[in-house]
């Protein structure tokens, strides 16, 4: 069965993931240059304000510097928690709280940035509807990429950046199309989607929106971005180890730090970045790693009895950045961007900016909310729906009784064994269309704000992002993609080519070197992971001695699964391919019988989405002939 949780906080935050530090932004409150009604305002999370601040120039390196620029000494030299003195020259560089780079020229509205970028463009809501609209038919991907996938792009995401909300706020709501049938099903004209506007600085007298956490692969949603979040995470005793709860699980935030949605709720979890409690499949991974860095603070000291617990924590520290970089290097980016996108790592490059880029931040790595599906399935050992029930994806926000109750390992099987949906120019509708009440009563669109905030940021159109990466400008719809139904989707909203919005161009895209996204996101991703890993004078394989790089490297993902949960065999090597199954293996043996057609009955019967052989969201007469044909074909 399919739980929903009524006690969930409405809110949306999808992931990905590869969702994007703006779950714990967007949904604030709006704007396309009009003034929002009075009364209530719904928001999806609380997020972190941001007083404007006014900067003469970027900050630059410190005349008295503390020396030449060259990899880091391990374990002399440890990174500070806020990332400041990564560059030895420019010691700001990836820091937390400094303004995001740019690849191409902002295209504000005015020279300083009050007026959006394409505020006369098509309402986000419109392109929503006309481009991105999936419907009701689900997509798996056709490479079996995991649900793991997109979890940990959103879980790599919030190590890298998070945008906070202006204070005071200044409203950017999306107008809502007339008579929209889900925001305005009585025609009024006047509904809008909530959205505020981020947190900037006043560079040179130019708006530039700030990163709240450090740039780099660091684990800073281990372990935080400032010293006293840091502190609080830690038992700060001779173990090395940090905090946890009943059941190895997170802390709870029993000291109100800062925290989505509220930091005034004691029974939320507590961790690294303020996001944690989102949606449970992110908790789940969140646990997962505290676990780990708990593991190897006890190796680390039972190989080392004399050492303090502040040696033991740095070294499992490091580590853990290791590991994390690791992951994302050897088998997430291979399959995101293809096997030789990348290029071999040459070494610590102190001329290198490894800031996250504003087009990253606010369009391309929110790619992966393509990927989302309706349903977090929680599955046993067999591979079957776990007693506690899947949850579907709305209902998993900030629920964090469902992980206390039920523990990480369901949602993780779950999350590795079931195939996300396919990456593409679609969005499923649950988060297209999520709604605080009955139609008409307010909600948002996660596609909408991804389009609004890339304006909020300036992000300039999508041939101009094309042509600062030094591709060619496209001419028409289908120089974005060969489908005609995309080019005519395209067409609908957008007048031409120079018109298109960047995540939306960027999702439209087809494939290219083998991964899956296409040129001009493939080059902008190309460009951050490039730029993180070289300038990053703490990088693992420059930093520590080889035999801890061997270490590092011979850890995966399923690895780190298997040795901190009850997770087995069951899942596969590679945790971000789903394996394939036996379809029609429903008693879960291995073979099949007679007891197969027995478990699919009532399955069937009681509405079960294990029994939707056909993959479109709804059991009919079609899944029963799905299911003699996978039966009949048999179990290899």
């Amino acid at each position: 069965m399919v739980r929903t949780c009524t006690h969930a906080v409405v809110a949306l935050v999808a992931s990905a993931g590869l969702c994007h530090s703006s779950f714990a932004q967007d949904g604030g409150t709006k704007s396309e240059g009009t003034s929002e009604p009075k009364g209530e305002r719904r928001s999806s999370l609380v997020q972190r304000p941001y007083l404007t601040r006014i900067v003469q120039a970027p900050p630059q390196g410190l005349p008295d510097g503390p020396g030449t620029d060259s990899p880091a000494t391990f374990p002399d030299e440890v990174r500070t928690i806020n990332g400041r003195f990564n560059n030895l020259t420019r010691p700001w560089l990836g820091s937390a709280g400094i303004p995001f780079t740019r690849i191409a020229a902002p295209a504000y509205g005015d020279a300083a940035g009050r007026i959006p970028a394409r505020v006369d463009g098509p309402s986000p809501r419109a392109v929503s509807q006309a481009v991105i609209a999936q419907g009701d038919d689900l997509i798996p991907s056709r490479t079996g990429d995991s649900n793991m996938f997109w979890l940990w792009g959103q879980f790599l995401d919030h190590d890298l950046d998070e945008t906070p909300t202006a204070m005071p706020l200044e409203p950017f709501a999306i107008a809502v199309p007339l008579g929209d049938p889900w925001f305005d099903p009585a025609s009024t004209g006047t509904q809008l989607i909530s959205l505020d506007r981020s947190g900037h600085q006043i560079v040179a007298g130019r708006r530039e929106q700030v990163n709240r956490i450090t740039a780099f692969i660091d684990g800073s949603l281990i372990y935080g971005s400032d010293a006293a979040r840091a502190a609080e995470l830690r038992t700060l005793d001779e173990t090395g180890e940090l905090k946890v709860s009943d059941g190895d699980l997170l802390p709870f935030n029993v000291n109100g730090f800062p925290n989505a949605p509220t930091a005034d709720d004691p029974s939320l979890y507590l961790a690294g970045d303020t996001r944690v409690n989102e949606q449970i499949t992110l908790i789940a991974i969140h646990t997962l790693f505290v676990r780990e860095h708990n593991y190897w603070a006890r190796e680390i000291r039972a190989a080392n009895p004399g050492f303090s617990g502040d040696e033991v924590f740095e070294y499992a520290r490091a580590i853990m950045a290791g590991i994390m970089q690791a992951i994302t290097y050897n088998e997430f980016l291979p399959i995101l961007l293809g096997p030789d996108a990348i290029p071999p790592y040459a070494g610590y490059n102190p001329d290198i900016d490894p800031g996250i880029s504003n087009m990253f931040a606010a369009a391309a790595f929110r790619m992966g909310h393509s990927m989302l599906p309706p349903f977090l399935q929680r599955l046993d050992s067999r591979g079957l729906e776990a007693d506690e029930g899947h949850l579907s994806l709305r209902q998993a926000f900030f629920v964090p009784a469902e992980i206390g109750d039920y523990g990480i390992d369901s949602a993780l099987r779950g999350a590795c064994l079931t195939v996300a949906q396919q990456f593409d120019h679609l969005v499923i509708d649950d988060v297209r269309n999520f709604l605080f009440g009955m139609p008409g009563m307010g909600g948002f669109d996660l596609p909408s704000l991804n389009i609004q905030r890339g304006r909020d940021h300036g992000l300039p159109d999508f041939n101009t992002v094309r042509q600062a990466f030094g591709l060619d400008p496209v001419g028409d719809f289908d120089d974005i993609s060969p489908a005609p139904e995309v080019q005519a989707r395209l067409a609908s909203v957008y007048p031409t080519c120079d018109d298109v919005d960047p995540w939306v161009g960027m999702l439209a895209e087809p494939t290219v070197d083998g991964g899956m996204v296409g040129a001009t996101l493939n080059a902008v991703l190309v460009d951050q992971f490039v730029r993180v890993r070289d300038g990053d004078r703490f990088w693992y394989e420059a930093y520590l001695p080889s035999d801890l790089v061997d270490l590092v490297n011979a850890q995966t993902l399923s690895t780190i699964i298997r040795r901190n949960t009850g997770i087995g065999t069951e899942i596969g090597d590679n945790a971000f391919i789903a394996p394939e199954r036996c379809v029609a293996d429903l008693a879960g043996a291995t073979a099949l019988t007679l007891i197969d057609f027995l478990e699919f009955q009532p399955l069937f019967a009681a509405g079960d989405l294990r029994a939707d052989f056909d993959s479109d969201g709804a059991l009919t007469v079609f899944d029963f002939l799905q299911f003699q044909n996978a039966f009949d074909a048999g179990c290899d």
